[in-house]
């Protein structure tokens, strides 16, 4: 599947139990930032929406323990030593994979419901760009599940842990018997909601919004246009994609505002 280079947004870990429960769950918190793999420029990159195929994915988060089942798919010598999505040069000899979704350097079992042998990887590209697939593994890990010989399998795919670490099957048992769940989300796009050439008007404009939106924290950003003027925009900061950005802004008489990819 051909490796795409995609520009981006931070990764931060937050949690809200109800998003996944009827009832209210504790949190593992865990930040989210650059790892030894990719930069957190990569990081922005590679999790903004995007189109491909006359398709728009969007990048979201994931939690550990998160299960999805599909058909799993690898890609091999044709890639081998170019570019994958956040920067690394493909090996296909590591046990590495591709996702539409999932954020980068997210750890993953692959388990072949055909055969019963499995794998982990870890991700660090997008793909792959076919109706039903939902995963597509380096040339290894695919031969260690059997993909060599098959071409491709139904799989069960889950989360192991995040930032190219594992969470060991006891910590997993002990936060699912607690209830609790450790969880990348997206928090960096905002809302441009108004701008000011005077840093009290845009004060004001701070207050209003952090009494009306509690679920999002407005922000003053300092820009100087090219004579030197200073200009003051109010940012409402905080939403997990673009398109809950977009859904908010149409939403609440925000006619005006537009939205900033962090």
């Amino acid at each position: 599947m051909k490796i795409l280079s995609l520009p981006i947004l931070s990764l931060l870990i937050m949690i809200l139990g109800t998003l996944f429960t009827g009832c209210a769950s504790k949190s593992g918190m865990k930040e989210y930032k650059a790892t030894k793999y990719t930069s957190a420029a990569r990081h922005r990159s590679t999790m903004r929406s995007y189109y491909v195929l006359g398709k728009r994915y969007h990048p979201t988060y994931v939690r550990v323990g998160q299960v999805k089942k599909g058909i799993s798919s690898w890609y091999g010598p044709n890639f081998h030593g170019k570019k994958t999505s956040n920067g690394e040069v493909y090996n296909m000899h590591a046990r590495t994979a591709a996702h539409k979704t999932w954020p980068m350097d997210t750890m993953v079992k692959v388990y072949n419901l055909q055969n019963g042998r499995s794998t982990i990887v870890r991700i660090n590209d997008r793909g792959p760009f076919v109706r039903g697939r939902i995963i597509d593994c380096s040339y290894a890990a695919g031969k260690e599940i059997g993909l060599d010989g098959m071409g491709i399998a139904k799989v069960a795919i889950k989360v192991l842990g995040f930032a190219g670490k594992i969470e060991s099957e006891l910590t997993m048992a002990r936060n699912k018997k607690l209830n609790i769940q450790t969880r990348v989300i997206l928090s960096d796009f905002s809302i441009q909601v108004g701008a000011f050439r005077h840093l009290k008007g845009a004060r004001i404009y701070k207050r209003r919004y952090a009494q009306i939106y509690t679920h999002y924290k407005p922000i003053i950003k300092h820009f100087r246009s090219v004579d030197g003027a200073s200009l003051y925009r109010v940012w409402l900061m905080g939403f997990r994609s673009e398109e809950e950005a977009q859904d908010f802004k149409d939403n609440n008489n925000l006619a005006d505002a537009f939205i900033v990819g962090n």
